[in-house]
């Protein structure tokens, strides 16, 4: 049975929180976190926007907030550009990642406590399947804009490329944590 698009989209709010924490605890990962939450919100944000916010404004009340949670989604996303830009193990990074954090968060309580109960009370349920069927799908083709797979991980292809690309030697070999502790250490000498 496929999951409906409330699920979808809360199960994406807590995989963010989550890669939230690990950025804040696992600096010496952030790099590849970066990188799959950069993938996860990016593709989470343009599948709601084309399949989630069209049916709320639709079918629901079109004032619960859809232009205003796009304009969060675009917001977001030009301080994801900034975080990206600060060095990782930096001071400006942890204030970049806090800025961002906060504008996220903001944007999920909103979104969890009215956008998504405009949704579920506008639809039925076999209606927030289809929907959740063509949110999954959406955000399926944008996590492959960053060579990303559905679930968000980065692929082994990807580590190898950026490997190869720091020098690192005999990258083939190793596992995928060695792999990313290996680029991390090319990335601090």
């Amino acid at each position: 049975m496929a999951e409906d698009a409330i699920t979808l989209i809360t199960r994406d709010h807590r995989r963010m929180e989550e890669l939230f924490a690990r950025l804040r605890l696992e600096p010496d990962k952030r790099p590849q976190l970066l990188d799959e939450l950069e993938a996860v919100f990016v593709a989470h944000s343009r599948a709601e926007e084309d399949k989630v916010y069209p049916v709320i404004a639709e079918e629901g009340d079109p004032d619960k907030g859809m232009k205003t949670s796009a304009v969060e989604h675009h917001a977001a996303e030009k301080l994801l550009e900034r975080l990206k830009k600060a060095h990782p193990q930096s001071k400006e990074f942890g204030k970049r990642l806090q800025a961002f954090v906060t504008a996220v968060t903001h944007h999920v309580q909103e979104e969890e406590l009215e956008v998504l109960p405009a949704l579920k009370k506008a639809v039925d349920d076999t209606r927030l399947r289809e929907l959740g069927r063509a949110f999954d799908e959406q955000r399926t083709q944008e996590m492959r804009k960053f060579g990303g797979t559905s679930t968000g991980q980065v692929p082994r292809q990807r580590l190898y490329d950026e490997a190869k690309e720091l020098g690192i030697d005999n990258y083939s070999g190793m596992d995928m944590q060695e792999l990313v502790d290996a680029i991390n250490r090319a990335r601090r000498d």
